[in-house]
């Protein structure tokens, strides 16, 4: 089973509720072919009891056509079982990209210099929530919306930047993740792209590959700040092309990738019948995933409008 590059669905807590989950039992039978209930088997009487558990009624024992209604009547559902469902991923995921947009609206509605107070706030508290959140034993609802209003303010400030200079890339970049996101679903549905073992190990690669230019990229940037707020991206060029411009589309389909993931480990924990409360962390992994892919379109956006 593999989870991909994503730290919330690699981490112990998510795989064990995987793992560990027990698949329903159809409904009005119990394991090992007993009689539902704690009742005897094929509608039989229990020693000494009659009816309802009562003493002293002889049971009637059930008729073929009921004992055919009862074994033949559907599982019990994932409502009925309090386990994990698409419909619940979905609901959730759209409660937390609602806060990311309530956020967002803050920060772009806010006079300039609150907007960058509420950017820096946004991005130290969504980085420790993050990691509160992935750590996390039991996925709490709170924090993970609370993550993510804190991402929509760090990403309404950005964004509010960025667009004073490129008028119009924020747009763009919200168009650009709900199409990358999509196609990325479609693929995956349709069977032609899918989560392996090999893309697993590619993506893991590749991850800690762009983290370390990232690092390198961040400490050259505050020894030399003349190369600009990109720093080694935007200086530094490759047959005229920005360097950004490979390493952002790199980052997006690393971004994709680790989408395809993610919704591989949702239908492995909706298959495995996880807990329904685990829903909430298959939200909070989407939506990291996703302020992940915007911010590299945000970035690869702006770095193409300062090269024009």
């Amino acid at each position: 089973m593999a989870f991909g590059g994503n730290p919330v669905f690699r981490g112990k807590n998510y795989r064990s509720a995987v793992a560990t989950a027990a698949p329903a039992q159809p409904q009005g039978q119990s394991p090992y072919g007993q009689a539902p209930y704690g009742g005897a088997p094929y509608g039989q009487t229990q020693h000494g009891q009659g009816p309802y558990g009562q003493p002293g009624y002889p049971q009637q024992p059930m008729t073929p056509e009921q004992l055919d209604k009862l074994y033949r009547a559907p599982s019990a559902g994932p409502a009925e079982t309090g386990r994990m469902t698409y419909d619940d991923v979905i609901v959730r995921t759209l409660a937390c990209l609602g806060f990311v947009v309530v956020g967002a609206a803050v920060t772009l509605a806010v006079p300039a210099r609150a907007a960058l107070g509420l950017m820096v706030v946004g991005a130290l508290g969504g980085f420790v929530l993050a990691l509160v959140n992935s750590f996390k034993r039991e996925p709490v609802a709170g924090l993970i919306l609370a993550y993510a209003g804190l991402e929509g303010l760090f990403l309404g400030g950005i964004t509010r930047l960025i667009d004073a200079v490129a008028p119009g890339v924020g747009l763009q970049a919200v168009i650009g993740t709900i199409v990358v996101a999509a196609v990325t679903l479609g693929l995956y549905k349709s069977g032609k792209v899918r989560a392996t073992p090999r893309l697993a190990k590619f993506l893991l690669i590749a991850l800690v590959s762009y983290l370390a230019f990232s690092l390198v990229n961040v400490v050259i940037m505050l020894v030399n700040p003349g190369l600009g707020a990109w720093g080694l991206r935007s200086s530094v060029h490759i047959f005229g092309i920005p360097l950004g411009v490979f390493v952002g589309l790199f980052a997006i389909v690393l971004a994709a990738i680790s989408l395809i993931f993610d919704f591989n480990s949702i239908e492995q924990g909706v298959r495995a019948g996880a807990p329904r409360r685990f829903a909430w962390t298959a939200a909070f992994g989407l939506t990291v995933t996703l302020v992940w892919l915007y911010t590299e379109l945000l970035r690869l956006l702006a770095i193409l409008n300062s090269n024009d």
